[in-house]
């Protein structure tokens, strides 16, 4: 049949939501009392939300969140320093788009990790590439690049995330190949891309975590971290007892 045809064509040329919608419409007498027009019309809004759908899927896939964190559900009952309108800027993604950094810091348990994964889950919404990583899981992913090979290819991956979350920033070990693979990364990404950090550690003391035998590593990473950045640091007792951060 020629309609079957049309159906097979479709999905051959990956338009899966328009052979839906077309092959519902076929057995809809609401569907077949309206115009061509409105019917077409239909089957373009059909296919324009499913390859939304599905784009939104390969960001969230690709973004790893550890957990599943979504702006809506923000409390700001508590009281751990979160104002309102800024997070409403900080939800805008405007900063992201200028390029600027974004450093959570507060006590355990306060929901730095779990407002870091929020925004993130967020600009996936908005069509924005997105990565998280535990900052151990990086440097791991980093050391193993350099053996096989793939370092500067990883390099230039991370580069172009409209967004890096890297969690838990100062509390695993760090050795002097390490601090010259976190200056790389946030080096590559200095110029108009935008890296989330979250971490237990005042800024104060970052340069300590860092500097080893040698500050200047550590001098150059905090120029760039911290050279176009929105601070937000958090307060109070911990939320793990609560069901919404």
């Amino acid at each position: 049949m020629i309609t079957e045809d049309t159906i097979n064509k479709l999905r051959q040329m990956k338009l899966h939501g328009m052979a839906d919608c077309y092959g519902n419409q076929l057995t809809s007498p609401a569907a077949m009392s309206l115009s061509f027009e409105e019917r077409m019309g239909l089957i373009v809004d059909t296919e324009q939300t499913y390859q939304k759908d599905r784009k939104l899927q390969r960001l969230l896939k690709a973004a790893k969140f550890k957990t599943n964190a979504c702006v809506e559900d923000i409390d700001f009952r508590h009281s751990r320093g979160l104002d309102k309108a800024e997070m409403a800027s900080l939800i805008s993604g405007n900063w992201i788009n200028k390029g600027f950094n974004l450093i959570i810091t507060g006590p355990t348990g306060c929901g730095k990790t779990w407002l870091g994964s929020a925004l993130g889950n967020h600009n996936c919404r908005q069509g924005k590439s997105v990565r998280f990583y535990k900052l151990a899981e990086l440097l791991e992913d980093l050391h193993l690049a350099q053996g096989d090979g793939s370092y500067r290819r990883l390099i230039v991956r991370l580069s172009k995330f409209d967004l890096l979350i890297l969690d838990d920033f100062g509390i695993c070990p760090i050795d002097a190949a390490g601090r010259n693979d976190l200056l790389e990364v946030i080096d590559a990404r200095t110029e108009n891309k935008s890296t989330l950090i979250t971490s237990q550690i005042p800024v104060a003391e970052w340069h300590k975590y860092l500097r080893g035998k040698n500050a200047t590593v550590a001098d150059v990473f905090l120029d760039r971290a911290l050279g176009a950045v929105i601070r937000l640091e958090l307060s109070g007792e911990s939320m793990r007892r609560n069901k919404k951060l």
